[in-house]
């Protein structure tokens, strides 16, 4: 599809055709509206966001569909997301068919909470750190 790596989201989206071009551009729309404070950027050769320094969600164009990765929190959703094609991570869609803003918005803010909330591994560290402290 594209020879050229882009090193920006509007340089990944130019060679699109126009109907792809605009849905993604719509899904980068309400992308930055539910993640204000994410940067935009190239990774993995696609559109991307980053929080804070960590990915949060990719998107981008195949031969036959779009796609949005907004990564494990597809699994957790799966009601919500009956009648998308959808895999680990990755949820598939025609351009003329974008995923309702709603439903983005809910998908990068759970993104956002799975990533702020600590790890087992963590709070087990912090707590026996604390625990030394205190003796």
């Amino acid at each position: 599809m594209r020879t050229l790596k882009a090193a920006t989201i509007d340089e990944y989206l130019a060679p699109l055709p126009p109907h792809e071009r605009a849905a993604l551009h719509w899904l980068r729309r309400h992308i930055k509206a539910a993640a204000p404070g994410a940067e935009e950027c190239i990774s993995y050769g696609i559109p991307a966001f980053r929080l804070d320094g960590k990915l949060l969600v990719h998107f981008g164009a195949a031969a036959k569909h779009c796609a949005f990765y907004p990564g494990a929190v597809v699994e957790a959703h799966g009601d919500a997301l009956k009648g998308y094609d959808t895999s680990k991570g990755t949820i598939r869609f025609q351009p003329d068919a974008p995923l309702p803003a709603a439903l983005v918005r809910t998908l990068v803010k759970a993104q956002i909470a799975r990533r702020v909330r600590p790890t087992k591994r963590a709070v087990s560290v912090a707590s026996r750190a604390a625990g030394r402290r205190s003796t």
